[in-house]
């Protein structure tokens, strides 16, 4: 148990990570496609299927608000991190960041992105800081015991044409780790282009 949430936690350190540096670029003004396609290395193992979208939005819903994210302007990266010495250690998912660097959101699940692919939620977190326009909070992916479900991910389009990825996701959401803590349901849709 101990280890899967090492390997979660790694995961999810890592789509930050995408976050940040997709932030960077996006703040540099960098708009040529192949300098888009952001690739991650994790020990020592890089993928090209880490995508800067160009455009397109992620919308988040919790507790009656409603949050976006616009790839026009904000960074939102659709990535992929395995493990080639272990096959079993897949995963994907989405990050983003806003352009005032005040509103964060990442969202993962194992296994391997593709069309038409629904996976359980791996990882998560929502991160809205004081300089947004209401009071800042956090939530991280409820896994107290005696949970079952976390959420899932559909993903109907992926890496399609112009489309990089298109679906949607609920997950389980909590301010804070213990067994007590509110949870609440986060929904959301993403649609994000390469152009």
């Amino acid at each position: 148990m101990g280890n899967r949430r090492f390997t979660y936690l790694i995961s999810f350190i890592m789509l930050c990570l995408v976050a940040v540096l997709a932030s960077c670029q996006k703040d540099s003004d960098v708009k040529d496609n192949s300098v888009t396609k952001a690739s991650l290395t994790a020990d020592s193992t890089s993928s090209p299927t880490n995508f800067l979208a160009a455009s397109g939005t992620l919308s988040i819903t919790i507790k009656d608000s409603t949050y976006l994210f616009d790839a026009a302007k904000d960074s939102i990266a659709f990535i992929n991190v395995h493990d080639d010495a272990d096959d079993s250690k897949r995963y994907f998912g989405i990050t983003a960041i806003n352009k005032d660097h005040n509103m964060s959101f990442g969202i993962s699940s194992t296994g391997y992105a593709h069309a038409d692919k629904s996976g359980d939620i791996a990882g998560g977190q929502f991160l809205l800081g004081p300089g947004y326009k209401t009071e800042g909070f956090q939530y991280s992916l409820s896994k107290y015991a005696g949970q079952k479900d976390f959420g899932t991910i559909h993903i109907d389009k992926y890496n399609q044409d112009s489309v990089l990825a298109k679906g949607t996701f609920h997950a389980w959401l909590a301010p804070d780790d213990k067994s007590n803590a509110p949870v609440y349901k986060v929904e959301g849709t993403f649609n994000l282009k390469l152009k």
